[in-house]
């Protein structure tokens, strides 16, 4: 979608909600100098077109047991790839992939309770047809990690 579409209160109106989507209507509608139902036609056009994708909580990995983070980069069978990427967005554990460029076709964010669940993780990886390799990275401290999108 382009940008194109979206005005000065569309774009003032995603960043308040990115900084706390449970603000209410009547809040965002004076921040913004409009109306209620302005707001609500707005956040429907948002979604609508795909810009809002979801509202849901930020929930703190390590305060619900899941504090151990990987980074796993794979290769594989270039004919079997499309086979592999839907077998891995299928494993719970694995948060984000990646197709990208360069030596590596995918990288996996992986998050679980302890190095034992990795290992079953990388197992899992490792047994899927058509995966060649792994190099897996485990994380020491998030530096940064952000969901809101700067715009």
């Amino acid at each position: 979608m382009s940008s194109k579409r979206l005005d000065e209160i569309d774009m003032k109106l995603l960043k308040i909600l990115q900084e706390n989507a449970k603000t209410s209507y009547s809040k965002i509608s004076k921040m913004l100098g409009v109306s209620e139902a302005t707001v609500h036609l707005r956040i429907k056009k948002l979604k609508d077109m795909g810009i809002i994708k979801k509202f849901q909580a930020i929930i703190d990995p390590e305060k619900v047991g899941k504090g151990v983070m990987a980074i796993i980069a794979i290769t594989a069978e270039p004919k079997k790839f499309d086979k592999v990427l839907a077998s891995l967005a299928k494993i719970d554990d694995i948060y984000e992939i990646y197709d990208v460029t360069g030596e590596y076709y995918a990288i996996l964010k992986v998050r679980v309770r302890s190095r034992e669940e990795l290992a079953r993780v990388l197992d899992t990886i490792g047994n899927i047809d058509g995966i060649l390799s792994t190099k897996t990275m485990y994380v020491l401290r998030v530096i940064k990690e952000d969901t809101v999108i700067k715009i």
